[in-house]
């Protein structure tokens, strides 16, 4: 095994570069050596390398937070892992014993923190994980299914506070690889109709392959009167796949039904009124990231509940990063994957 590797590194607002790296070793007894197979690019790193920021990182650090490995060393404490199992990691770690995670919100842990964001991630040829962040994934789903595994954890988090029904109606705005994940769960979940709202056409015919039985451009037809006009009384549910969209989320859904707020935008500031909620008592509910979801995400995968590899535009290696950010950047990828070369 070679001593040193390239790796993408987060140099400070906006900024980037590839560097060379040694590669990690191991400082902890329960931590894991894995070589990486592929890392995605996320939107959340869009936002990190967007000036001003959209999402906070840690200068210095290796980026990548989607990733799928083999585990090539392991530390004296593991015993669940051995050289050579495949694993996807959930980059999101918590403390376990702070106020919130005693009560089980371990996604509001005081000591948060996430690999690939303020800790190394897999932008690289190997990283270093703790052993708890590790799951194991079969071997026989497809790499270009596997990698989505760390967004469909985040994903079916947000589709269980849903609690869509069969045959209910829902909307999803947005359909970047979150809506269309989106869109592909709520359909495996029994959706009766599932309407997607995005302006990007390229998008949108990904959103009819992804279960949509209605994509629109809001800016050419009407929304509103179309899902009146499906649904005769408003969406069940709606998801804001975007993280600006809420004024428009709660005049499409129904009364008594479920506006889920996932998508994340720190500058976007929605003008609502607060007697429209309270008198068609409408839920209203915040979803981030996932909370013991991981083990579900996974078993979709391998049993082809959901097959999102379709969603994989660009298959990129390291030194094309900055081919992968534009082509996300204009609108012209989905799901851009990143394959150490």
């Amino acid at each position: 095994m070679a001593e040193r590797m390239p790796a993408v590194v987060f140099l400070g607002e906006g900024r980037w570069a590839l560097e060379e790296r040694p590669v990690p070793s191991l400082r902890n007894p329960d931590d894991v050596l894995l070589q990486v197979e592929a890392c995605g690019i996320c939107g959340t790193d869009l936002h990190i390398l967007e000036v001003p920021p959209g999402h906070p990182a840690t200068p210095g650090v290796v980026l990548g937070h989607e990733v799928i490995g083999r585990v090539v060393e392991v530390g004296p404490a593991v015993t669940h892992l051995r050289p050579g199992d495949r694993v996807a990691v959930a980059p999101n770690l918590y403390c376990g014993v702070c106020r919130f995670c005693q009560r089980g919100l371990y996604n509001h842990c005081e000591r948060f923190t996430t690999l690939g964001i303020f800790l190394d991630g897999g932008l690289a040829p190997y990283e270093v994980a703790p052993a708890r962040a590790l799951f194991p994934i079969s071997p026989e789903v497809p790499l270009e299914r596997a990698i989505f595994t760390e967004v469909v954890s985040t994903v079916v988090g947000g589709t269980l506070h849903a609690r869509l029904h069969p045959g209910e109606h829902a909307v999803v705005l947005g359909c970047g690889p979150v809506g269309l994940l989106f869109l592909q769960i709520l359909r495996a979940s029994g959706a009766g109709s599932l309407i997607a709202a995005d302006i990007a056409p390229f998008r949108l015919e990904f959103a009819r392959r992804a279960g949509a039985d209605w994509a629109v451009d809001p800016r050419e037809q009407d929304l509103e009167g179309l899902v009146r006009e499906v649904t005769g009384i408003g969406a069940d549910v709606v998801v804001d796949a975007v993280g600006s969209l809420m004024g428009t989320a709660l005049r499409l859904v129904r009364p008594g039904g479920t506006v889920i707020l996932f998508g994340m935008n720190a500058r976007a500031r929605a003008e609502i009124a607060q007697y429209d909620i309270t008198r068609r008592e409408i839920r209203v509910v915040g979803s981030y990231v996932g909370r013991h979801t991981f083990p579900l995400a996974i078993q979709m995968l391998e049993r082809g509940v959901i097959r999102p590899e379709e969603l994989v535009t660009h298959r990129l290696p390291l030194s094309r990063f900055g081919e992968g950010l534009e082509h996300l950047r204009r609108g012209e990828a989905v799901k851009v994957m990143m394959v150490p070369a």
